[in-house]
This record gives C-alpha cells, structure tokens and sequence, in this order.
C-alpha cells in the first residue's frame, strides 16, 4: 500500500513539474497538486500520530476564585474585618463580623458577598459601590482574625485533646495541627491516624500516619504537610 502511494506521487510530481516536452500545463497543475498534497499527508499521517489538544481536561475545577493566587488570602464566614475608607472615618469600621450567610453590613452598604474573596476584591467593589455616594474613594480591608472558608480549613475529628477546625497556613504540618489540637488523648491510637484528603477532580486520598511516633517518639519523618480541607481522623484505641 505504501508502495502504490510513493508511485502515485512520483506520478503526480511529474504532471506537476512538465507536460508535452517540458511545458507546463495549466489546466492539470491544480489537480495535481491536490492529489501531491493528499499523498504526502497520507505518507506523513502514520508518523505523525493524532494531535494532542492542549485543552485541560473536562470537569477539572480551579482551586481558587478568579484572579487570585494559591497563596492570597480567602475570607471566609466567622472572619472579622476592619473597613477603612481613606479621609471618611463615618464610612470606616474597625471591626466588621463576616456572617453566616458570607455578607458583611458597613455605613452606606447594607450587604455585601464578602466570603469568597480576597481583601482586595472586596475593597474593589466597596468602591465601586461607595462611588455613588462619595467621590473617588479609596478603601482598604484587613482581615483582623482568620477563620476562612470551610474548604481552606484543616478539620481534627477523634481522639483529639480539642477536636477543630483550624484555617489552613501556608505550609503548615501534621505537627502544627497537633500543637493546635494540644496533643492526643490517653484513649488514642494515634499510629493508626489518617489524613482523608480531597483532590480537586473529586477522588479521595486517605493518607496513614504515626502520630504516636511523631508526637512520643520524635519522628518528623511522619510530619507530613496539610493541604487546604484535609481531615485528620484520630481512631480510638481497641483496649
């Protein structure tokens, strides 16, 4: 097959270059060029394979809003803000609660989405929101304490010393969980720990630690790190 279509371009080359004593002819040149085109594409279809889009794959969700970074800051409902309007302290707030529902109330603002998104998008549509009332304002958020959204948080269930949920920080550890958790119970099994961890397809992770080794013994080879929205289970001992 193969030897049939190198003979098949050899022809059309030929067609294509001269006709009738080395003159060309018009009227056959496009056709075959047509068919050189397709034999070449033929010959180079098996070599090339199929191409490959670069197109992320279906369903695969972003881990964080728009326009932010992995490592900005998401407010999140129990945060307290504080809302300072440059030259208007009436429309300034020291501390503003981030409510159940994930809206905060300032002066002139009766709500607002506020969980979700960085001090800096909120401080954005603060202003465009003021500049109805004020001109040109200039608004900045500080996040005063830090509780996050819930899937930003590390959850500690078991046989904890205080079983919580804790914000997730940058490069946080298993060992800063525990301080945070103040040690295991005397009920505890702690080297049959496991971390239940989401990935951002959907699939489920269950990672195993010592945290007996790591807590008594001072393994820090068991001080794994956290990642946002890991679960720390912490069984009970069987006797």
């Amino acid at each position: 097959m193969i030897q049939q279509r190198r003979e098949q371009t050899r022809k059309d080359i030929a067609l294509h270059r001269t006709s009738r004593g080395g003159r060309r002819n018009p009227p056959r040149r496009g056709a075959a060029a047509l068919r050189l085109c397709a034999a070449v594409a033929l010959l180079l279809a098996p070599a090339c394979g199929p191409l490959k889009s670069s197109a992320p794959p279906p369903g695969t969700a972003a881990a964080y809003p728009a326009g932010t970074a992995a490592d900005d800051y998401i407010i999140g409902s129990g945060d307290s803000l504080s809302v300072f309007v440059y030259r208007n302290p009436d429309l300034s707030e020291a501390a503003v609660a981030v409510r159940p529902d994930g809206r905060i109330s300032t002066p002139l603002i009766e709500d607002i989405v506020a969980s979700g998104k960085t001090p800096t998008q909120l401080a954005r549509e603060i202003e465009q929101k003021l500049g109805k009332f004020v001109q040109d304002p200039n608004v900045t958020v500080i996040v005063r304490s830090f509780v996050g959204p819930a899937d930003r948080q590390v959850r500690v269930i078991g046989e904890a010393a205080e079983p919580v949920a804790i914000p997730y920080r940058d490069h946080m550890t298993l060992l800063d969980v525990m301080i945070a958790t103040k040690g295991l119970t005397k009920y505890a099994s702690g080297n049959r720990a496991m971390i239940v961890r989401l990935e951002p397809e959907g699939k489920q992770e269950t990672i195993k630690v010592r945290l007996a080794d790591l807590i008594k013994d001072g393994d820090i080879t068991q001080n794994v790190e956290m990642k946002p929205g890991d679960t720390l289970i912490i069984p009970q001992s069987w006797f």
